[in-house]
């Protein structure tokens, strides 16, 4: 669309700010005034006129004012949007926010989400770190009470798992020293992915005597490094969908994929940029037709481990909300970094 004049761009621009501010349909009398009337009504309606043609604004039956297309959006996301900075003041009330779950992976992500969706009043979705080459850092063993304890795992992706598991003997000093010596031995540095049935079926029968009071332990620890490689998905407000009128026709699909998994996990895993702005029918499902979705990336040490963003309508302020969702998820990962190397 090299044939847009810079004129047209600000009245693009102008049509689609205002439309964001106020979701009224934007007549040539308003653009005129924005423009300090340096351009006549009649220009304005022409200009108006070629971008309807262009498909880029559209012109809603009941009204002589414009509204942008999805392609209008694409196109002000991509050439025309000054994003706004992120406050000081909001960045470290933000980081106060979430300090306090930094060690906890899960609970970050949530905790995350949750101010996304107030900030946005749209449905946060984020991933939690999953890495099948990721590496165990560190398993720690927490006495709960006589005969249950908690088997802590941290990989090298970020991802923190954790169990309970109940032992028949008492789970003393003797217990707690012998479960360290094992980890260190044949657990900690080692792929998770290396970490199966047979492994530990092989190492349980060089315990000798220790097998029986071992082996729910190894058990979990099997079943941890599982759960590291496993994807999961945290929803916050889904019902925020409610609160846009655009989306009531799509409301009851759009509540019932949210709820599906699986396309959940496809559509993030599928993420090739650090920052994804997909507008409308860009979507590769139907459900998501007249959304968007923005999703940034965020990185756990030098690697890219989840993401983290929301799905709304394709009315956003777009240019104030891009840049909050990418300050966002670069705390998720200097948090979840900082755990790591601790």
């Amino acid at each position: 669309m090299s044939d847009i004049t810079k004129r047209k761009q600000e009245i693009l621009a102008t049509i689609i700010e205002r439309y964001i501010a106020t979701g009224e349909p934007v007549g040539s009398k308003a653009i005129c005034a924005d423009m300090n009337n340096a351009v006549s009504s009649a220009t304005i309606r022409n200009d108006m006129a070629d971008l309807v043609e262009l498909g880029l604004l559209e012109q809603p039956h009941t009204s002589a004012g414009r509204i942008p297309s999805q392609a209008g959006y694409r196109y002000y996301v991509d050439n025309l949007m000054t994003t706004y900075e992120i406050g000081i003041d909001e960045q470290e009330r933000i980081k106060i926010w979430l300090q306090s779950f930094s060690g906890e992976p899960d609970k970050l992500l949530e905790k995350a989400g949750s101010i996304l969706a107030e900030l946005t009043n749209c449905v946060a979705v984020s991933s939690s770190p999953s890495d099948s080459e990721a590496f165990i850092k560190r398993i720690e063993l927490v006495p709960l009470s006589e005969h249950t304890a908690m088997i802590v795992l941290l990989a090298t992706s970020g991802i923190l798992r954790s169990s309970v598991v109940r032992s028949d003997s008492a789970i003393n000093v003797d217990i707690a020293e012998v479960f360290y010596n094992i980890c260190q031995t044949y657990f900690n540095g080692r792929n998770v992915s290396d970490i199966s049935l047979s492994f530990i079926q092989t190492l349980v029968a060089s315990l000798g005597d220790k097998v029986f009071v071992m082996s729910p332990f190894l058990c979990a620890i099997s079943d941890l490094c599982e759960a590291v490689k496993t994807t999961e998905i945290h929803l916050q407000s889904p019902n925020n969908i409610l609160n846009h009128t655009e989306l009531s026709e799509d409301a009851f699909r759009l509540m019932d994929f949210l709820h599906r998994s699986t396309p959940l996990e496809n559509m993030l895993s599928s993420q090739k940029k650090t920052l994804n702005v997909v507008i409308g029918s860009e979507n590769s499902y139907r459900e998501l037709r007249n959304s968007t979705t923005i999703f940034s990336k965020y990185s756990v040490g030098d690697r890219e481990s989840g993401s983290i963003g929301i799905i709304g309508p394709t009315r956003l302020d777009y240019a104030r909300l891009i840049p909050s969702i990418k300050y966002l998820a670069g705390i998720i990962g200097t948090m979840l970094t900082e755990t790591l190397d601790e």
